[in-house]
């Protein structure tokens, strides 16, 4: 089933979300679990802002009916994690993987996922144009993250619930609007991190900006 028109931006890319049994999935960080061998493997990360390459990263995602589960492998030689008072704006100063979900491409509202290597989500919700609120939070027992450390990188693996995504009005017809995308800081100096952005689609703004809609792919889950 195809969504309308207004839903999906337009030449969307698409990610097909694989469906596995019940109960065969466990997280434990590490993205070993036999399960994702079933996955596709999403690697066309790009800096869209910068000519240089960008370091490797990968996106895998599999649902069991109950929920998504999505593994982000990032190659990166000097990660970086802020820790100073240990809250979720500190993860915006750090290395890190991201996941933004539309209900349309008004982004009215959209709502994002932002992990770092520790496991730290800055969680929040916005709206168009780069309205956040930062005091929102993804439904408590929701969402579920976890990471490893690993030579020149980092593995995060998280699940979010269907039910979640259901009932932020995420989720149509087994197919959801998302960005896909990355930080990868270079240093922190005076409390301000230096940031290189990578992403899987390259938006369409001359300056880097993911919250546009052209930013966002779909997720169709099979």
């Amino acid at each position: 089933m195809v969504l309308a028109e207004s839903v999906v931006p337009a030449k969307a890319q698409t990610y097909v979300v694989k469906k596995i049994p019940e109960n065969v999935m466990r997280l434990n960080g590490k993205g070993d679990n036999k399960a994702w061998n079933k996955a596709a493997v999403l690697s066309d990360f790009s800096f869209p802002w910068e000519k240089e390459k960008a370091p490797a990263t990968s996106f895998s995602a599999l649902w069991d009916g109950k929920w998504l589960y999505c593994l982000y492998r990032v190659k990166d030689d000097s990660v970086i994690t802020l820790v100073k008072n240990n809250n979720k704006i500190e993860v915006g100063a750090s290395d890190r993987v991201e996941i933004f979900m539309a209900r349309d491409s008004a982004l009215n509202p959209y709502y994002c996922l932002e992990m770092d290597a520790k496991g730290r989500v800055l969680d929040y919700r916005a709206f168009f144009y780069r309205k956040m609120d930062y005091a929102w939070q993804w439904p408590a027992k929701q969402l579920v993250i976890k990471t490893s450390a690993v030579k020149n990188g980092y593995i995060v693996e998280l699940a979010i619930s269907i039910k979640s995504l259901t009932g932020l009005g995420l989720l149509k017809n087994r197919r959801m609007l998302a960005g896909l995308f990355r930080a990868e800081c270079k240093n922190i100096k005076e409390g301000k991190a230096g940031l290189h952005w990578i992403s899987w689609i390259k938006p369409d703004a001359p300056r880097p900006d993911f919250h546009i809609p052209s930013a966002f792919g779909e997720l169709a889950l099979e």
